[in-house]
């Protein structure tokens, strides 16, 4: 029984809105729109899917949809589809009574303003628009070095949606190296300046990357290797120096043994 009260309660709801904008409006009882409002990125031959929400009395209905298209590249304005008359060519597809927009195989000459127009039975008309553009592969990655502030900057040319991963000697950065940006293009480095730092840009279609060379860091290994050559000259120093002090003292106590061997046989 709640099953069936939640929808009903939902378009009471739907119905007492759309009275209120009939009265704000004069009569006009329908409102299209997009969920989106942001520019919406296709992949190169994939399909393009535009779905408008139409929203209108249970009294009324639709008798017309017409989607328009604004090229980006030339400019030139288009009819691609209208609900129930025509679609433009074989690639255009509408689904819904005309609320849902299909391309299949985009290419970058669809990039573009989309938009549709919803005719209803009273005559009224609405419209919404969206944005269309093609989604990019990353290029032209680089990376800018402030020396004085331990800073790198990495930067992309017009990848769509760009990621940004930094790494040390081939390993993700850590706290301890340095701190990433909140958008991922800049390294802090907090700890030593030193190797090779990495930069990848990656999104749905790939990566690229720039590396920016450094100073050669330390190696444990010759870290090391330093101390313990450093401790075994310091053990033949301190050998050598007591080996002298043994042979000076050994040298005294043979020379008074002859001393006093010569006095002893001296005649009387």
């Amino acid at each position: 029984m709640r099953g069936d009260m939640e929808p009903r309660l939902q378009r009471l709801v739907r119905t007492v809105l759309l009275l209120h904008i009939c009265w704000l409006w004069r009569g006009q009882c329908l409102t299209v729109r997009f969920t989106n409002q942001q520019a919406l990125y296709v992949i190169k031959g994939q399909d393009l899917i535009l779905q408008a929400q139409i929203e209108l009395l249970d009294s009324e209905h639709v008798v017309n949809v017409t989607w328009d298209h604004v090229a980006k590249t030339s400019g030139t304005s288009s009819t691609l589809a209208e609900f129930p008359h025509k679609v433009s060519d074989g690639r255009v597809t509408l689904e819904q009574q005309g609320a849902t927009l299909k391309i299949r195989d985009y290419q970058a000459a669809d990039a573009g303003v989309y938009t549709v127009t919803v005719t209803d039975q009273s005559g009224q008309r609405q419209s919404a628009q969206r944005t269309v553009q093609e989604y990019l592969a990353v290029h032209h990655v680089s990376v800018m070095v402030n020396v004085s502030h331990s800073v790198l900057h990495c930067m992309e040319a017009w990848g769509t949606e760009p990621t940004f991963t930094w790494l040390q000697e081939k390993v993700v950065v850590t706290e301890k190296v340095g701190r990433v940006s909140a958008d991922g293009t800049s390294l802090y480095v907090s700890g030593a300046f030193c190797g090779h730092f990495t930069c990848i840009v990656s999104n749905k279609l790939g990566h690229s990357s720039a590396t920016y060379t450094a100073e050669a860091c330390e190696s444990p290994n010759r870290s090391t290797t330093a101390v313990v050559v450093f401790l075994l000259l310091i053990l033949t120093l301190v050998a050598a120096c007591l080996a002298f002090i043994l042979w000076r003292k050994h040298g005294r106590r043979f020379n008074r043994r002859e001393r006093l061997r010569e006095t002893y046989e001296e005649p009387l």
